[in-house]
């Protein structure tokens, strides 16, 4: 009798070259695993086979019940800033990295299960997750991912049959999340706290090997590699910035090395524009404003510099201190090129101005004085572009108000090559049209802890596909009835 094959073909680097960084562990048993979502087309990209991770025994994998063959489940260990305060010791309350894989091009991948019971760092918690949050990670990931946008992204989403206690009764649930590795700037903060500066070396070594495998001969590799990941943060903070995104909770232990978005808890996106737009319920000071993200980024990133300062020059910590104030101090650059890049794109603009950061500067000023809805103002002027600006200007309390800047913008545009089709082909392609709409994310949700996942399955689906217009989908493109506000977002734990 042929054995089955194993479901992961599993290489555990972490668990093989970083003892003394994560607590061995297993996940809680739950009474009643039974998928909600699988994720067929991540399945098949990681060369997984997608017919027996969906189904009961898949369930059970990825509910924590039963580690696969080959896996080497443990709780990882890293502190973190939160909302400015150093926490020495967080860590993996609630998850567990299974193993990791590597996808159809090589590339390694962390398998990891949040929400599969208590750690050693739970803190008092119960270590459980429940449905709503489960599956707005799972939808916020897939559109981000959609996007364009680096990020985490969720393989399954499994409810367990138990009832959890949150400020209600609710549905548990495990969401089983993909990421280019776990390795935050909180890792790092982790042993520099306690002075373990060999443990700090072998972290980023790891991380080199992992990340950046180029630099690991290079001289100065550390000093490099803290500059890489100053280049993919304000890539990425760049990114969110562009479509509108707010993370909610961009404390430095969900600040990761790889440049990828992680942890979607109290997240949204806006609907009219408004740098000082808060969701999350527990950020009273506006820390993680929409407008604020980039300057946060490179806040967290300064804690790295001082988590790794003793790499840099080890002989020398005054000259440490400058080399990496120098990387740091590039961080606006970097973010400014990215934005203003990304913004030519969303105006069709193929060449470079000196004028356009005025010009971009200039409709954000309308869009927030006039209440105009950040998404539809840049989808709607590709129509624009083609001599149909009515959707566009209605968008504005005052469409007149716009007009003059409007004539800016064509007059820019008149500068360039390309005929007006293929500018709003080109903007189309930039400028989503479905987002996830905080409304029609909520409305999903509630239907899952319901018990119908119907509605979050639709939503997954337009999701999918944000740059194309496809009809009978109107409601999903459509900001948020006046009734609906003000939204508030919870971190889910």
């Amino acid at each position: 009798m042929t054995a089955n094959p194993p479901l992961f073909q599993f290489d555990n680097s972490y668990a093989r070259d970083l003892p003394g960084f994560y607590v061995a562990w297993e996940g809680a048993k739950v009474p009643a695993p039974q998928m909600i979502l699988f994720n067929q087309a991540l399945a098949e990209s990681l060369g997984l086979e997608a017919d027996a991770l969906n189904s009961g025994q898949g369930a059970d994998v990825f509910a924590g019940v039963s580690a696969p063959d080959g896996a080497s489940p443990l709780a990882q260990v890293y502190a973190g800033h939160q909302f400015g305060g150093f926490s020495p010791q967080l860590g993996d309350g609630r998850a567990l990295l299974l193993g990791e894989i590597l996808d159809a091009s090589g590339t390694r991948k962390d398998i990891q299960l949040k929400g599969s019971g208590p750690t050693p760092f739970s803190r008092g918690g119960d270590g459980k997750a429940v449905v709503g949050p489960v599956l707005r990670e799972y939808v916020m990931g897939e559109a981000m991912h959609a996007l364009g946008i680096p990020t985490t992204r969720a393989l399954a989403a499994v409810a367990t049959g138990e009832t959890i206690y949150r400020e209600s009764p609710k549905p548990g649930a495990v969401l089983t999340r993909v990421a280019a590795s776990h390795l935050r700037v909180g890792t790092f903060q982790f042993f520099a706290a306690r002075g373990e500066t060999e443990k700090v070396r072998q972290l980023a070594d790891y991380a080199i090997a992992r990340h950046d495998p180029d630099l690991a001969e290079t001289p100065d590799r550390y000093l490099n590699m803290f500059r890489r990941v100053v280049e993919r943060q304000a890539a990425l903070v760049a990114r969110w910035v562009l479509v509108g995104f707010v993370h909610g909770v961009m404390n430095t232990d969900n600040t990761t090395i790889s440049g990828e978005t992680i942890d979607y808890g109290p997240c949204a996106f806006i609907d009219a524009y408004d740098p000082a737009a808060v969701f999350s319920s527990i950020d009273h000071g506006g820390r993680y404003a929409f407008g604020r993200q980039p300057a946060i980024l490179q806040w967290n990133l300064a804690r790295l510099a001082e988590a790794m300062l003793a790499l840099f020059n080890p002989a020398d910590l005054d000259n440490a201190v400058d080399l990496a104030s120098a990387e740091l101090g590039r961080f606006p650059d970097l973010y400014k090129a990215a934005w203003l890049a990304g913004m030519r794109e969303k105006l069709g603009l193929a060449t470079v101005a000196e004028e356009d950061e005025a010009l971009f500067e200039g409709l954000l000023a309308l869009m927030q004085a006039q209440g105009a809805d950040y998404t539809l103002s840049f989808r709607h002027l590709g129509a624009a572009a083609t001599g149909s600006p009515s959707a566009f200007r209605d968008l504005f309390v005052d469409p007149t108000a716009v007009d003059p800047w409007l004539d800016q913008w064509r007059e820019r545009r008149a500068r360039e090559a390309e005929t007006d089709d293929q500018v709003k082909t080109r903007m189309d392609s930039v400028n989503p049209l479905y987002i996830p709409r905080n409304h029609k994310v909520e409305e999903a949700l509630q239907a899952a802890e319901d018990g119908d996942y119907a509605p979050v399955k639709t939503l997954l689906d337009v999701l999918s596909r944000p740059f194309d217009e496809r009809p009978g989908l109107e409601r999903f493109s459509e900001p948020a009835p006046s009734s609906f506000g003000p939204y508030q977002t919870f971190c889910g734990t």
